[in-house]
């Protein structure tokens, strides 16, 4: 299928840029006079995996949509996750049958319509212990077949303890009884949030990043009728977006715009804390993602491999602390690594440690539970004045059939006049004439390595960061040695992904501040640099954004209870 049978199919033929200049940074000052003078039918206010979801369904089926982020794209839980797209094996314990069909769907769908960030992960379960509970293990697993997970194109299959061993060789071999393989799949969260906000903007949604929510404008009889937004970059007096309806998809922090509407505190989430910690893959020696029990808590963790590091997690405990900035704490990695060390033969300590980061789950409350690990994952859209919808709860997994369900609930509360939704089959940007096997071309200076890293982030488009390494052989040059990061690519996070800050390229759209032992700050001097000079940076604001990106690094290391990024 070539770019324009795509756009034909999905209805929009004519907006397709591969370069759509409305995400640049370049061009933040034009979409900021578009938010102050456009009507708009739909805004979208919270610039995750969720808002990003909503823009783009509702800008596919002809709406005027704007999507508006306090942050960064992907700054919250969307750039946080587990980074999986699965239906979720522990889900059927809970007998969340319907949950999990609608999640193995949906990993089909991202699959084959973002395959170049989406990708297969087998899974591997070591059962320790009586047989009997191998053959739950087994029956489990059949279940999670029969509900969905056939459709990846393969089953489970049970293997032996010598299998096993064989597969992981570093776990305990002392009462290992047999093993299970089983497909799901494995995505770069942020990075997938960004192409759903871009693809978004292919279909004429104006997205505007750092901008955050301050009130909602109503009309006398209590209807919405606008957004009051700040700009926290320009340092602005606030503007009004004029629209018909609000969805609020701010997540953990969707009860702050929700009683902005209404006027009260409300408090409808329960937010649940995440985390994980990134450790070099050697020590484990998995090809496959692993699943461990967690002693005497009914959970497990993930041993998940990522190119050379492996993420391992995740916790999940009540959270009462600020919103903005979680942290892992010493008491968080104590967790982890116990669970870990109960099966390793050489266990491992904090000096291991890469890096670590921590999220918020926006549960649902109202529920008796004492355990955020037994509330449900399914999502609630609640209807709030006339023309104001909050959509919260959800899997990132699940986050396209969450977009369709709110936009459909919209459009009949609101009247609005649109189409049936087309992200069934509508490919991500970057998956049209995506071919995993393309060659590099030539006169780059792209080593292997790097070639095939950019086209599992940036599918076809990595032809457009290459040509950008063509200018200048030190733009093909990697930001920090040992990983496939190169100085082409912040150029091209400015000029086509709305990067705006260093964090913004080395949080989300490379990931050297989870995969370097830095934490990015090897490269902190590149970055500024490039971004400096490619947007006309003033010394004060160099100086800013490096003091700025060094003071999160630090925030991080304190809270884990490390005094250097050279333990």
């Amino acid at each position: 299928m070539g770019q324009d049978d795509y756009h034909f199919c999905a209805g929009r033929r004519s907006t397709y840029s591969p370069s759509m200049s409305a995400f640049s940074a370049h061009s933040r000052p034009d979409v900021l006079d578009r938010l102050a003078t456009t009507p708009y039918d739909v805004v979208v206010v919270g610039g995750g995996i969720t808002g990003a979801g909503v823009a783009l369904d509702a800008a596919s089926r002809g709406l005027r949509v704007a999507l508006v982020e306090k942050e960064d794209l992907a700054s919250g839980t969307s750039s946080r996750s587990s980074k999986l797209v699965h239906g979720g094996v522990r889900y059927l314990q809970s007998r969340e049958f319907k949950l999990v069909y609608e999640a193995l769907t949906e990993r089909q769908r991202l699959l084959r319509n973002a395959p170049h960030l989406v990708r297969p992960l087998d899974f591997m379960i070591p059962v320790w212990g009586k047989r009997a509970y191998a053959k739950a293990v087994n029956a489990g697993l059949w279940l999670y077949d029969l509900t969905g997970g056939f459709r990846i194109g393969k089953l489970h299959k049970g293997i032996s303890a010598e299998e096993v061993l064989a597969e992981m060789p570093t776990l305990k071999g002392d009462g290992l009884v047999k093993g299970f393989f089983y497909p799901d799949a494995q995505t770069d969260d942020a990075r997938l949030t960004m192409t759903v906000a871009r693809t978004a903007s292919l279909y004429g949604a104006d997205v505007a990043s750092h901008v955050a929510a301050v009130g909602v404008a109503k009309d006398g009889a209590g209807a919405v009728t606008g957004l009051y937004v700040s700009d926290r970059l320009g340092g602005a007096e606030p503007l009004t977006i004029r629209t018909q309806a609000i969805v609020n998809a701010a997540g953990v922090w969707a009860d702050d715009l929700r009683s902005m509407e209404e006027g009260a505190a409300v408090e409808s989430l329960r937010p649940a804390k995440g985390i994980h910690v990134a450790m070099p893959l050697h020590l484990f020696g998995n090809r496959r993602a692993v699943i461990l029990p967690v002693p005497k808590d009914r959970r497990s963790i993930f041993i998940l491999p990522w190119g050379r590091v492996a993420w391992v997690g995740t916790t999940d405990t009540d959270y009462d602390g600020p919103l903005d900035d979680p942290q892992a704490t010493p008491d968080d990695i104590d967790y982890v690594l116990t669970a870990l060390n109960t099966w390793l033969e050489r266990p491992v300590g904090p000096a291991d440690i890469i890096s670590t980061w921590a999220g918020l789950r926006p549960l649902v409350a109202g529920t008796t539970s004492e355990r955020t690990a037994d509330l449900s994952r399914n999502h609630a859209i609640i209807h709030g004045a006339p023309g104001m919808v909050t959509v919260t709860g959800g899997k990132l997994t699940t986050y396209r059939l969450m977009a369709q369900d709110t936009i459909d609930e919209l459009i009949a509360k609101r009247d609005l006049t649109a189409g049936r939704s087309l992200t069934k089959d509508l490919p991500l940007d970057g998956a049209v004439g995506f071919d995993p096997d393309r060659a590099c071309p030539a006169g780059t200076g792209i080593d292997a390595e790097v070639w095939e890293s950019l086209l599992r982030r940036h599918g076809s488009l990595a032809d457009t960061v290459a040509e950008i390494a063509r200018t200048d052989p030190e733009l093909g040059r990697r930001l920090v040695p040992d990983l496939p990061y190169i100085r082409a690519e912040v150029l091209h996070a400015v000029r086509a992904e709305l990067a705006l800050t260093v964090a913004d390229v080395l949080e989300r759209r490379i990931r050297l501040s989870l995969e370097d032992r830095s934490r990015g700050l090897g490269a902190l001097d590149d970055v500024v640099g490039l971004m400096g000079d490619e947007l006309a940076w003033d010394n004060p604001r160099r100086q800013g954004e490096r003091a700025a990106y060094t003071a999160r690094v630090q925030a991080t290391l304190t809270a884990e209870g490390v005094t250097s990024t050279e333990h």
